[in-house]
């Protein structure tokens, strides 16, 4: 027989993991990297799960486990390659220019240092407030603030994002639309 808090772990996982999922491939750029992370996160989480209940915002504790354990994550990687599992084709498919938009936005925050991307990523692509991510990242608002209008300026000095869609905005999930 299944305890209540072992039942609302496995509700709250339920509500939370498509947001996770996104928010984590977001910080990765990579869909298994991604997963690993979401469940690495839930299965520290799980064994919190007393504490996560007992906190302000649970959901800013499991967030703020999941942004450390990529960070640790980031600090274990130190392969100077990255392997891929693109190969260079022709382009086919309709979508292929929204495609490579998204690779480009995945680079571009990739170059970024793990906190700016990890700011951008919460402000603008999972659309929180100053006030949440500062309280997720357990930091004032601001140095969010900070983050924010460094990583901007930096993302604006990278040529590849002023590039973006050729006649496109980018939007959250880093597609594009025209105009």
């Amino acid at each position: 027989m299944k305890t209540s808090a072992e039942a609302d772990f496995r509700e709250y996982v339920a509500d939370r993991w498509p947001r996770m999922l996104r928010t984590a491939y977001l910080l990765t750029g990579n869909h298994h990297d991604a997963e690993d992370l979401v469940q690495a996160s839930l299965a520290k989480a799980y064994t919190r799960w007393e504490r996560v209940q007992r906190a302000d915002d649970p959901d800013a504790y499991v967030w703020r486990i999941m942004i450390n354990s990529n960070v640790d994550r980031l600090r274990r990687l130190r392969i100077r390659e990255w392997p891929t599992t693109r190969f260079p084709d022709s382009q086919t498919a309709d979508r292929a220019d929204q495609i490579v938009d998204r690779d480009l936005l995945l680079g571009a925050l990739g170059r970024l240092p793990a906190r700016q991307r990890t700011v951008l990523v919460l402000r603008f692509l999972e659309d929180r407030s100053e006030t949440e991510v500062a309280k997720v990242l357990g930091t004032r608002i601001g140095t969010v603030r900070s983050h924010t209008a460094r990583a901007l300026a930096r993302l604006r000095r990278d040529g590849t994002v002023l590039g973006l869609g050729n006649g496109r905005t980018a939007t959250a999930s880093g597609t594009g639309a025209r105009r």
